[in-house]
């Protein structure tokens, strides 16, 4: 069972990123973290969120994050039901960006390589989302990955 079993509410702390990239200084945040725009599913209201990036690829372009509680979490969910509305990483701005949720295979390929990449925090983050310490060995019955990529028909900066 992980750690981090119901989502934070109300922490000032998790919503500064956000300010951040609202302020346009993103490029503090670099490559490791990036802000989604997406629509709520109930209510239609513009939602944001940051989150860890897993994997990013400039020459792509293309960014990769998991959803930390799983197919629990809001801004999953609505990008399940709806597009994503804008994608910020560092100085760049895709407005309408394509997204795809990654398979079994391809979430386990992708927890590997940041396994090597980031050995220090992935001895830390695993555990808090209930993963084992190889994640050759995981269960990913509460892991979903999607990778992001700019729109093929959309203005992005």
């Amino acid at each position: 069972m992980p750690l981090m079993d119901r989502k934070p509410t109300g922490l000032l702390l998790l919503r500064a990123p956000i300010l951040l990239y609202r302020a346009r200084a993103g490029w503090l945040l670099g490559h490791r973290f990036v802000y989604v725009a997406h629509r709520g599913r109930r209510t239609g209201a513009r939602r944001e969120v940051v989150v860890e990036v897993v994997c990013y690829l400039p020459a792509a372009p293309e960014i990769a994050v998991v959803a930390a509680w799983g197919h629990h979490s809001d801004w999953y969910l609505n990008l399940k039901a709806g597009p994503a509305l804008e994608v910020r990483i560092s100085t760049q701005v895709w407005r309408c960006p394509d997204h795809r949720f990654l398979g079994a295979a391809e979430t386990i390929e992708l927890l590997c390589s940041y396994q090597r990449a980031h050995p220090r925090v992935w001895k830390r983050l695993a555990p808090m989302l209930g993963l084992p310490p190889d994640p050759q060995n995981t269960d990913l019955g509460a892991v979903h990955a999607l990778v992001f990529t700019p729109s093929s028909s959309a203005d992005h900066s």
